[in-house]
């Protein structure tokens, strides 16, 4: 693979922006991701700042998002680490268990597919994460919808495993996010 995997900084949120979008127009987005398209462009860009800055690496950040740069300089794909701290809400309302980590809106351009990136990023998110002392991490989880078996399957390949927890898909009672987690090496 002959991409650098790295943290995005506060003042890439236009790029950083223009990758979401692609990732929200991408065929699997309605399983994959909790936004759609057509709410997130309607943001203003201080929000995509916002966001930027929350995921960038600063000292003190609490999460962070890594991106796949190609040889050219485009980015091929983003995964995001948030930290959950015991006794918090997590962005499902329910009360975090544990000290742990979760992927968030992991996406790899389709033309990057099957090449390593997403093990790299997931590789780099999992590096930062286990790397925290402060709260030493127990695990770290992400959440798939379970129409979305490709997904499931790769990060099966990377090392996380279902955990039996699942959260009910808002305005579709038949689907579930299912939760998927790795421990700490």
């Amino acid at each position: 693979m002959d991409h650098v995997i790295r943290a995005v900084r506060p003042g890439e949120w236009a790029r950083a922006r223009e990758l979401r979008l692609d990732a929200l127009r991408d065929p699997a987005a309605p399983v994959a991701f909790l936004e759609t398209y057509e709410q997130a462009v309607e943001y203003p860009d201080a929000v995509w700042q916002e966001r930027a800055t929350g995921f960038s690496a600063r000292r003190g950040t609490r999460s962070l998002e890594f991106v796949a740069e190609a040889p050219d300089g485009s980015w091929s794909g983003s995964v995001a680490v948030l930290i959950e701290e015991a006794g918090r809400e997590d962005f499902f309302g329910a009360r975090v268990e544990r000290d742990q980590g979760q992927l968030v809106g992991v996406f790899v351009r389709p033309e990057h597919r099957g090449g390593g990136v997403i093990g790299a990023l997931v590789a780099a998110a999992l590096d930062w994460a286990w790397a925290l002392e402060d709260p030493r991490l127990a695990r770290v989880r992400l959440y798939v919808n379970d129409g979305n078996p490709r997904a499931a399957a790769a990060y099966r390949k990377l090392g996380f495993v279902p955990t039996g927890g699942y959260v009910p898909m808002t305005g579709d009672p038949s689907a579930k996010e299912l939760e998927l987690a790795v421990g700490r090496p």
